[in-house]
């Protein structure tokens, strides 16, 4: 609390000792709320919110909505499931002993690795 050049310090009531006293001449001062962290946080956030949110914000926001996730599974489901066909479709053209052996995505791609260099050396010869 400032004083005044035509304030008298006889005025201000330094010496009061009722904690009521004390706290609505706070609020009369403009000192509103009773929690300075909280003032604070409103403050920012109201500062915050006039603030053009940068791309990086919108980005996260905009993933974090059950619509965007959503999507982003449905994509991921299509992604894999094209993924595995074309392995499966490779390992259709591979010779292998016994015919019907599982083989992972590594040994299907080694397996073609292979197969891929004896067929140009057949070619080659």
């Amino acid at each position: 609390m400032m004083l005044s050049p035509d304030q008298a310090e006889a005025d201000l009531s330094w010496t009061q000792s009722d904690p009521e006293t004390l706290l609505s001449g706070l609020k009369s001062a403009g000192c509103s709320s009773e929690d300075p962290a909280e003032e604070g946080e409103e403050r920012a956030n109201k500062h915050r919110a006039e603030q053009p949110l940068s791309r990086e914000e919108k980005r996260r926001r905009r993933r974090a909505t059950a619509k965007y996730r959503s999507a982003h599974a449905t994509r991921e489901r299509i992604r894999v499931e094209a993924f595995n066909v074309a392995f499966a479709e490779l390992r259709k053209l591979l010779p292998t002993l016994p015919p019907d052996k599982k083989l992972s995505k590594i040994e299907i791609l080694r397996l073609a690795i292979c197969y891929i260099s004896y067929l140009n050396h057949v070619l080659d010869v």
